[in-house]
């Protein structure tokens, strides 16, 4: 069984979000699997890991840990084109 699981992992991002009003609220597991992608395809791209620990775990691991631990915030598409277009080597999920 995969640790941390879907319920989980979503109560945790979701619960890390009212801390900040700005991150986007997941409700479903496309999401959470859209998210957790992306920021595995920025590890692979050469993104420094947020967690310790990272050293041998493979990129899918590495951002489903970032996201559990609130390391990685999660932003509405339109911010996050903002973010991408005022600096172009920041791309955070």
């Amino acid at each position: 069984m995969i640790h941390p699981s879907y319920t989980e992992l979503i109560e945790a991002i979701n619960t890390n979000s009212e801390e900040n009003e700005d991150q986007l609220v997941l409700n479903s597991r496309y999401s959470l699997v859209l998210a957790t992608s992306k920021r595995a395809r920025q590890l692979i791209a050469g993104a420094q890991p947020l967690v310790a620990g990272a050293a041998g775990k493979k990129p899918l691991s590495i951002a489903i840990d970032e996201l559990y631990k609130g390391k990685v915030k999660i932003l509405p598409p339109k911010e996050e084109e903002e973010q991408t277009e005022d600096d172009p080597g920041t791309t955070e999920s």
